[in-house]
């Protein structure tokens, strides 16, 4: 299954990918001559790409090139069932990766290249705001990153606020939020995605006991991060 917001994203690729092997068959056969592009204005005279490789090779390796990226995009933008039960006196990771850092009662998940990217409800609770904000191109796991481009989903529940942040990367920097003000959400419940290399904070409310240390890895909608002193699921 794929993420919410990536479908245009694996199309393109597919497309390419079909298009490029449909030009490379058709040069292999001689029904399209690939010199014949140089007299393409839109190339502007420009045939430095094309002396690169000799007429039907130029198909041949963009068609492992942009199926190699159709591949990595499906992989990318998968997005697991996953089954999150209720529980009340515990709070849940709202992003696979690791752990990065805990600031105070914030804790600060890495999400990887290779970690799903969607994110989930870490409690129970209604949608307060959500509030996008642009920013700088710094690398997700820096301390820094927080002045990104980023969105705060600010939920409130039954144990008090909790703020979700959601801080892209330096790659795309594309930020895909699935709710909105007013929303009542379950935990472990999808609440948005972010593209290639990101981090997610989450505050942690008052009488719950940050059971995660640095380093650790986590699991969006599955693994506790906080729980009660009288802890029960």
């Amino acid at each position: 299954m794929l993420a919410k917001g990536s479908h245009s994203w694996v199309f393109t690729a597919s497309l390419l990918t079909i298009a490029m092997g449909f030009m490379y068959v058709t040069s292999r056969l001689q029904i399209f001559d690939v010199q014949s592009m140089q007299d393409v204005p839109l190339l502007g005279g420009n045939t430095f790409f094309l002396s690169l490789f000799s007429g039907w090779e130029i198909f041949l390796y963009s068609t492992f090139g942009f199926g190699l990226l159709t591949v990595f995009f499906v992989f990318f933008f998968r997005d697991p069932k996953r089954d999150s039960p209720l529980c009340k006196s515990c709070i849940l990771a709202p992003a696979d990766g690791k752990i990065s850092d805990i600031r105070g009662r914030k804790v600060c998940i890495f999400m990887n290249i290779n970690n799903v990217h969607v994110n989930r409800a870490p409690f129970c609770g209604k949608v307060l705001s959500v509030k996008h904000f642009k920013g700088s191109y710094l690398p997700a796991f820096t301390k820094d990153s927080s002045r990104n481009e980023r969105t705060n989903i600010l939920l409130q529940t039954s144990v008090g606020k909790i703020e979700v942040t959601q801080i892209a990367g330096f790659l795309v920097r594309r930020i895909v939020t699935y709710v909105e003000e007013g929303d009542e959400i379950l935990q472990g419940e999808k609440i948005g995605m972010i593209r290639l290399g990101s981090r997610v904070d989450v505050t942690i409310p008052e009488g719950f006991d940050i059971c995660v240390s640095k380093g650790d890895k986590v699991y969006a909608g599955d693994t506790k991060i906080a729980k009660t002193p009288h802890h029960e699921r």
